[in-house]
């Protein structure tokens, strides 16, 4: 428990001195310090996905310089509560991308896993997205061929699921696998869809008044009546329900950003 105090408070040090004065090299001590929170969140979406736990951490990690870089310290909320979303969000937007293709021949896979890689060390490092030149000469590969293997894992034409695939130099060797194998079930994407929703939802109440916040999460998640609720804040039940409607109101247009900004992308 003492070490925990101690690390968060390390954390806001660190963090208010970043919001001061951003730098590559204390961005990074902020990530090396909280490696533990995208660990957590990785380990546990590893168990529900047949992505490899390594991809799942390097994009973690993407999510945790975003929401150092968006941290504001003087809101009063614990930099873990307002990280895990970020991190958790990064892995999802990257197992929705996995969910409807089909796994390319190992060879390319771990290409792409080391250009993955590389593109987040160099990100840290530069404190920018890499160019596409950067990251073929961080692999020792030509342009042409680190094309070849993003064009290999981005454009994945869709075949028919009892279609055979193989990894292998010599296929007649390889044991064979068909599509559907590759594909993740249709359980565990509802699972993604609903975590999405869940998380685009929990963003847009942290950015509500705490008060209004707090009134919203009461009655619509531990069943509170407003009554109950009133009582608890000190307040009366016409306040209560004023400021719901007004939070609300609030959420259904930051949702609505949310959507247009996404569509836009």
């Amino acid at each position: 428990m003492a070490y925990q105090t101690s690390l968060q408070s390390q954390t806001m040090e660190m963090l208010v001195a970043y919001r001061q004065k951003p730098s590559v090299q204390l961005r990074n001590r902020l990530v090396r310090l909280n490696m533990g929170l995208v660990r957590k969140v990785a380990h546990r979406l590893a168990h529900q996905c047949a992505e490899p736990y390594e991809d799942l951490e390097q994009c973690g990690f993407l999510g945790l310089i975003t929401a150092i870089e968006r941290f504001d310290p003087t809101q009063g909320y614990a930099f873990s509560s307002f990280a895990v979303p970020y991190i958790r969000g990064e892995i999802l937007h990257f197992l929705r991308d996995r969910a409807n293709t089909v796994r390319i021949p190992r060879r390319w896979q771990q290409l792409s896993r080391d250009g993955a890689k590389v593109r987040q060390a160099l990100t840290m490092e530069l404190g920018r997205h890499p160019s596409d030149q950067e990251i073929a000469d961080e692999l020792d590969l030509s342009m042409q061929e680190w094309r070849a293997v993003k064009l290999a894992a981005s454009n994945r034409v869709p075949l028919s699921l009892n279609a055979r695939v193989s990894s292998g130099h010599h296929q007649q060797s390889d044991s064979m696998m068909t599509l559907g194998d590759t594909l993740m079930d249709a359980r565990c994407q509802i699972m993604q869809t609903n975590q999405e929703d869940r998380l685009e939802l929990q963003q847009a109440l942290d950015q509500l008044e705490d008060r209004t916040r707090e009134m919203i999460e009461s009655v619509f998640v531990h069943q509170l009546s407003r009554q109950e609720v009133a009582q608890r804040i000190g307040v009366s039940p016409v306040t209560v329900t004023r400021r719901i409607k007004k939070g609300i109101d609030e959420l259904v247009g930051l949702l609505q950003k949310s959507a247009a900004l996404q569509m836009e992308v």
